[in-house]
């Protein structure tokens, strides 16, 4: 697990700059990488390829950029590929050398044989930089689901490519600076794909790769779908019994997490009080010869709180548990400009920072290896608004009598996130009705968060968004071919993984958070063989009756406390800021600093009045369904505030 960071130019300036460039470059994935830089320079090609280390696997011989026995092909990986002993077995029987012991070195070889098909061979968590002289290609992949960020910036002929885009930022030749479209999309907390908070800066597309080939001066740029989350289409689906899924799910999942064991450090698990991190623990604790070290963040809510059900399943494995109490002091202040700055994004929900807490508590302990949950409720159905659009408009068999007893419940369960994760009522819009024939439950809260944060911005900003629609921008960004002829809770899951399993679960839940102090998450739920099977379980099954997650649970059943096992889902959120007095303080402090009306007159992306008045309403207000929407675009608003002071009024050095 590491940083990787580059450029290709074509026109070659500042030739002689390069490698104090590319070093700057690498300087700022520190934190991705500590153990050590590597650097390849190829001044006549105008190449530049960095990349910062974290040892997990070879740590004595496995350095990077990796080059291929001729010296044709150049390599550089952020992330793991699995499964790679038996590969790189094979790949010697026909003959094909190897430098070292590492697992990104397959990567080589797997392209002299397959071409750009070689990454269908690839297993694992990973985003890709190669770079092919033979061919004057520079190869950009991004594994299936986007677990490992990659961005580019592509201008007049030259690339720069980086795992953060702090680090394309210490380019001389990339600008810093906001996409108002962008800006947008982050007080609604949901991005369009591929794109980033920056202007001109691109995220490379979870299971996309972009092939980019000099010819003479010119450069062509390919985007290529490699994999997607295809669910079989209505009269495709199979029909077998209950138990096949059960165990096809038990089957692949214990191969996922014992592949993610496979590290020279010790790894360890996240544990809250989910189905998700206990199956973790539960399937790691049987693999595992000594009592497995599980982290556990504890909040100082009682509503929020889901330590004392992880206790109880550390308790049953034998787990070595470390549980860490967090207060108001933890989630705002320093750390929650430090998650910003990682992120680089906005967030609605200081979980973030409760993860980054979590993670430097995992790095003082030496562990540099979690194995983590994220990825089950996409793919088994466990979020609270796949089962409202099951439902609403899915569910065979159930009268309507039982669906309503259904709605009640979850609504129940689930009161303490209206606003947020779930809408209060419902809402539409005639791009997302076009193509999935309904509006998704989980856009629908950010659709109403929208209505507010947009009167907020400031009348040039609306001026030159005048006529954009970001729900129309999402809508079209996803391939009608993958929800045509789909069952609704098909098209609830794709619609989520295409869109806010990258830019929030797997952003400031995940990598980012955990890359931040060192430590590398593994989530086995998002292997792609556990995906393949996952796809194959009939809706009815994923949600069954009013039970969420299904065959998982069966699946799971002996290795599970039974308190869970019975449990409905149960989001996992930090106390949001209005819910204690302490918080409301540490709150009230980011926003003096952040918000305040010179500081809003100063960067211009707020109307500072009509802010001024949201703010006020906001700590006016007593109703818990509105305090928990205006809580997350209060946190939109100071995110983008702070970003703003770090990296386009470039006082990024304060973190670094």
């Amino acid at each position: 697990m590491c940083g990787i960071a580059g450029f290709w130019k074509n026109d070659q300036n500042d030739i002689h700059a390069f490698r104090d460039i590319l070093k700057d470059m690498s300087a700022q994935l520190y934190h991705r990488g500590p153990d050590g830089y590597g650097f390849h320079v190829d001044e006549r090609a105008g190449l530049g390829m960095g990349h910062a280390r974290l040892s997990i696997i070879d740590l004595e011989t496995g350095e990077q950029p990796l080059l291929s026995h001729d010296k044709e092909q150049v390599l550089t990986v952020n992330g793991e590929f699995y499964d790679y002993k038996r590969i790189r077995t094979a790949l010697r029987l026909e003959g094909f050398q190897f430098a070292c012991k590492s697992d990104s070195e397959i990567a080589l070889p797997l392209y002299k044989k397959y071409g750009l098909d070689f990454v269908e061979h690839l297993r694992g968590e990973f985003a890709i930089s190669l770079y092919d002289q033979s061919r004057q290609r520079l190869v950009l992949v991004r594994d299936r689901f986007g677990i490992k960020p990659l961005f580019y910036h592509i201008n007049k002929g030259n690339v720069y490519y980086g795992s953060e885009i702090k680090a394309l930022l210490a380019h001389p030749d990339v600008p810093s600076s906001f996409d108002n479209r962008s800006i947008l999309h982050q007080l609604m907390h949901t991005t369009a794909p591929g794109t980033s908070l920056f202007k001109d800066i691109y995220a490379v597309k979870p299971g996309h790769m972009l092939i980019l080939e000099r010819h003479g001066n010119q450069l062509d740029v390919k985007e290529h779908c490699y994999w997607d989350m295809d669910f079989p289409e209505k009269d495709e689906r199979e029909h077998k019994s209950e138990a096949h899924y059960i165990q096809s799910v038990r089957e692949e999942l214990s191969e996922a997490v014992f592949h993610r064991l496979e590290a020279d450090v010790p790894v360890g698990c996240y544990l809250s009080g989910g189905i998700d991190s206990c199956s973790m623990l539960g399937l790691a604790s049987g693999m595992q010869q000594s009592p497995v070290k599980a982290f556990t963040i504890s909040f100082d809510h009682k509503a929020y709180d889901e330590s004392a059900i992880a206790k109880e399943m550390a308790d049953r494995v034998g787990a070595d548990q470390e549980q860490i109490s967090l207060k108001a002091d933890d989630l705002y202040g320093e750390s929650y400009i430090k998650t910003l700055w990682h992120a680089e994004r906005a967030f609605y929900n200081t979980l973030g920072v409760a993860k980054y807490k979590m993670s430097q508590r995992v790095n003082e302990c030496g562990y540099r290896v979690v194995v983590t949950g994220e990825g089950s409720d996409e793919l088994f159905g466990g979020y609270p608004a796949f089962k409202r659009d099951m439902l609403l408009h899915g569910h065979e068999g159930a009268s309507a009598e039982e669906l309503e007893s259904y709605r009640k419940l979850m609504d129940e369960s689930n009161k303490l996130f209206k606003g947020a994760i779930l809408a209060e009522n419902q809402v539409s819009h005639p791009a997302l009705e076009e193509v999935c024939g309904f509006t998704p439950s989980w856009i629908q809260p950010w659709m109403q968060t929208l209505d507010i944060a947009s009167p907020l911005l400031h009348d040039d900003i609306l001026e030159d968004l005048r006529g954009y629609d970001p729900i129309q921008e999402i809508a079209t960004s996803f391939d009608t071919r993958q929800l045509n002829n789909r069952h609704v809770l098909d098209k609830a899951q794709y619609t989520w993984i295409k869109t806010m399993l990258e830019c929030q679960i797997l952003n400031w839940g995940g990598d980012r958070v955990d890359m931040a102090n060192s430590m590398e998450s593994r989530p086995a739920f998002l292997d792609h063989h556990v995906a393949e099977a996952a796809k194959k379980i009939p809706p009815h099954m994923r949600i069954k009756g009013n039970v969420e997650k299904w065959v998982l649970r069966e699946a799971m059943k002996n290795v599970l406390p039974e308190t869970l096992y019975k449990r409905e889902k149960f989001a996992f959120m930090a106390p949001p800021g209005h819910t204690e007095n302490k918080k409301k303080a540490a709150l009230d402090l980011l926003l003096d600093s952040y918000l305040n009306e010179d500081k809003v007159k100063e960067i211009g992306i707020f109307d500072p009045k009509r802010l001024s008045s949201f703010i006020r309403t906001y700590k006016a207000d007593t109703d818990p369904v509105s305090l928990v929407r205006k809580d997350a675009l209060i946190n939109h608003l100071l995110g983008l505030h702070i970003l703003h002071d770090l990296f386009v009024s470039k006082a990024a050095s304060i973190i670094a």
